[in-house]
């Protein structure tokens, strides 16, 4: 089991602010898009809703930072497509080879419902 640096620890902290914030224009984005999509009012609205519900869900590895569970956190957030594995570049040699092969989800390309 890798026991994280230190170093890590401190990176790890000063990256989420630009991981959280870069996630989040992401998802303005891909929304803004399907409100601006054809579909008629309603699904672009219901679309919207379901979209944000499931969003919701991707933002949990944003929500315990603490020391502790920085292993974990980082799992989820690439697990979830919030982030990918150049996102650890700087990391230790360590950590990076320990998430060297987690799957990364692509993001979301949902479509609004007709």
């Amino acid at each position: 089991m890798y026991e994280f640096k230190e170093s890590d620890w401190k990176l790890f902290r000063t990256k989420i602010p630009a991981w959280r914030e870069s996630f989040m224009a992401r998802l303005c984005n891909e929304y803004v898009d399907l409100l601006r999509s054809d579909a008629i009012p309603s699904a672009r609205f219901w679309g919207l809703a379901e979209r944000i519900r499931k969003d919701r869900r991707r933002t949990d590895g944003f929500v315990d930072l603490s020391r502790s569970r920085m292993l974990e956190s980082i799992g989820r957030l690439l697990a979830d497509g919030v982030i990918v594995h150049s996102d650890l570049d700087g990391f230790s040699d360590d950590l990076r080879q320990t998430f060297a092969h987690w799957y990364v989800r692509p993001a979301p390309t949902d479509s609004p419902s007709e």
